[in-house]
């Protein structure tokens, strides 16, 4: 009896233009990633008017807006690894009912220990949905426009971002704080059907655990629908290896130790400087004399910003990898130092604002999209997820480093050169993350699957 043809699904994948499908798919986790960032960052957005409203100091909002973000730590570490057993769009469900559940239970709180208690326990949902948003978004796409691919579905984190701060500068005079929470955890809760109903499950992820086979064949269907005929009944296969025991162990191995070091370092410092950003510039500027609308207005550039730059970037990157990274990198670190010598002027601190926002958040979700490349099928969700994991504790320690700093009196120049030795940190990891990813893709055919899918396609074969 003659042996079923046996289909690659990542070399079927890479054959593909990018169709409806995948585009609709990109949309569908861009919103799950739109409402992540919505709620992520609101915290932050009505900070000024609950301090008011509770007699508190600015200080002392710093670890609420930590507690939200260790949740969001924890969701990576934990459900990125989980999503790489029982699949990605099982844990994107779960995230974002988990994430709406405490967004809305946000609204309702009266006294600091609980909001912190909430934001923790919605960090934990915040942070299970995105490295598996960007895992779904990585393997439906071709390889010549992967990184392009998962950062625009990431500008849904930026696009979300952003209108929180124009949601609330519209919403807290006319209805309180509490109003931006009751929309930013309405909206996850409808939006959880939906993605019931319409998420499919990675093909990548099927095709590498051997089951689902007809579900397989379907779903390359409707990614080329002429293709459909030609790939029923055929058995369907994953070039990677199929990994046995702890997933995060294997992130450092087949010579895969250095690079997940160096791309630790990356998001520690992006996320720091990211999440003192966010989390302080309304503040910040309230207190210099702009009033809380226009302290969220100007904030909210730091994420247009970040859209602008994701979508400037994704080509850059997808040729050029790590090393566009860094170079992103290195200009962050004078729009960032820029920001505290300009605050005598709204324009100027807002066009530096939104530099910033091009370059940290623009380089943010250029790393997101690279690691998704690095690291193959089987543990993919958990590289990212850990990455992310480990770049949270960077953005847990940058709000308290800005309230301590704050608080210790340091001035506002003082307070955005210290944000901006974070960019150069991160800059000089991604620099030498893209030597030691050449070289490894030197040193041996072993390698040579998750080494290729960072360099630029000119020199794959």
């Amino acid at each position: 009896m003659a042996e079923t043809e046996a289909t690659d699904v990542a070399d079927f994948i890479d054959r593909q233009p990018v169709g409806g499908f995948q585009i609709r798919l990109l949309l569908t986790c861009a919103a799950v990633l739109f409402l992540d960032g919505f709620d992520t960052q609101a915290i932050g957005y009505v900070a000024p008017a609950l301090a008011k409203e509770w007699n508190l100091s600015r200080a002392a909002l710093g670890p609420v807006f930590s507690a939200g973000l260790f949740g969001l730590m924890i969701g990576a570490l934990i459900f990125g690894p989980l999503a790489d057993r029982v699949g990605r769009r099982k844990i994107i469900i779960c995230s974002t009912l988990a994430f709406g559940i405490g967004t809305l239970a946000t609204a309702f709180v009266n006294d600091v220990t609980t909001l912190m208690v909430i934001r923790l326990l919605t960090g934990i949902g915040l942070g299970g949905a995105m490295p598996n948003a960007v895992a779904m978004t990585s393997e439906f796409s071709p390889h010549r426009r992967r990184a392009t691919m998962v950062m625009i579905m990431f500008c849904g984190f930026s696009v979300g971002a952003a209108l929180g701060g124009l949601l609330a500068a519209a919403l807290i005079p006319h209805y309180g704080w509490r109003s931006v929470f009751v929309v930013g955890g309405a909206a996850p809760l409808l939006l959880a059907p939906l993605l019931a109903w319409r998420l499919p499950e990675s093909v990548r992820f099927l095709a590498l655990g051997g089951r689902a086979t007809l579900r397989v064949a379907e779903l390359l269907g409707r990614i080329n629908a002429g293709a459909a005929q030609a790939v029923s009944g055929r058995q369907f296969v994953v070039h990677e290896p199929r990994l046995e025991g702890l997933r995060v162990r294997h992130l450092f191995t087949d010579g895969r130790m250095l690079p997940t070091l160096l791309l630790w370092v990356v998001f520690f410092m992006s996320l720091l400087d990211l999440y003192f950003l966010a989390n302080w510039l309304p503040t910040v500027l309230n207190d210099l004399g702009a009033s809380v609308s226009a302290s969220a207005l100007i904030g909210a550039m730091l994420q247009v910003g970040g859209v602008i730059g994701t979508f400037a970037l994704g080509s850059v990157v997808d040729r050029f990898s790590f090393r566009a990274l860094a170079l992103v990198y290195f200009v962050a670190v004078f729009a960032v130092g820029a920001i505290g010598q300009l605050s005598h002027s709204v324009v100027l601190v807002t066009v530096a604002v939104f530099a910033a926002g091009f370059c940290i958040i623009g380089g943010q979700i250029a790393a997101n999209a690279l690691a998704a490349n690095f690291y193959p099928t089987a543990m993919r969700a958990t590289g990212v997820g850990w990455a992310l994991g480990i770049g949270r504790v960077g953005s847990i320690i940058g709000p308290l480093i800005g309230g301590a700093l704050m608080s210790a009196k340091w001035s506002t120049g003082e307070l955005f050169m210290t944000a901006a030795l974070a960019a150069l940190c991160a800059a000089l990891a991604a620099f030498s993350l893209s030597r030691a990813v050449r070289l490894g893709g030197d040193s041996g055919a072993s390698r040579a699957s998750s080494f290729d899918a960072t360099l630029p396609a000119a020199t794959r074969t």
